[in-house]
């Protein structure tokens, strides 16, 4: 059991690293492309990064395209009655934050890009459980199951739930994917991605 489930973490790693690769060409066009519409659209930084708890409760540096103002955290506290999700979510319909370059890099799903490399540093992996940007303190015990896996782009729940669903069920369909996780789910959830992605299905 323990030399299979080596065997596909190393098949695993290999592919991410052999699609991120593969996607250079592609991905460094569309990457110039956004960085120019933020550094347009409004003033601040192009990146956003931000520690988010990965395999183990490994704390590591995430980066996305920034999508919102760059005071965001600082009106949080100003919108916490809109809030439509228990905590630890937040989620404001029209969320005044995000600028109009964001809105579409969100619809779109083009801010998750930079974590190529991410991906590409071994921190995440094409797919697994979403990185959480809060401590493991936060965690129920039952929680912890998933940060059995490295954390990755995309996973479970943004294939068959998308935004719909909240945190605890989130996290059941993570520890589903821990649970049952392969090279052939892996594939299955990538190619379902991307039908989400071409529908812009809950982003």
């Amino acid at each position: 059991m323990y030399g299979r489930i080596e065997s596909y973490r190393r098949t695993k790693r290999v592919l991410d690293i052999l699609v991120c690769l593969a996607l250079v060409p592609v991905v460094v066009p569309i990457l110039a492309v956004c960085a120019l519409a933020i550094a347009i659209d409004s003033p601040g930084a192009i990146f956003f990064s931000q520690w988010r708890t990965g395999q183990h409760g490994r704390p590591f540096r995430m980066y996305k395209f920034r999508t919102m103002v760059v005071n965001a955290e600082e009106l949080k506290a100003s919108l916490a009655h809109l809030n439509l999700l228990p905590p630890p979510d937040f989620k404001v319909i029209d969320d005044p934050r995000i600028t109009r370059a964001g809105r579409f890099l969100r619809r779109t799903s083009l801010d998750e890009l930079p974590q190529i490399l991410n991906v590409l540093l071994g921190d995440m992996s094409l797919v697994g459980p979403r990185p959480t940007s809060f401590a493991v303190a936060t965690y129920e015990l039952w929680h912890t199951h998933r940060l059995e896996a490295i954390p990755g782009i995309t996973g479970l729940w943004q294939v068959l739930a998308r935004n719909r669903a909240t945190f605890d069920e989130r996290l059941r369909l993570d520890i589903r994917y821990v649970e049952e996780m392969s090279l052939m789910m892996d594939l299955k959830i990538l190619w379902k991605t991307a039908g989400v992605v071409v529908r812009r299905d809950g982003a």
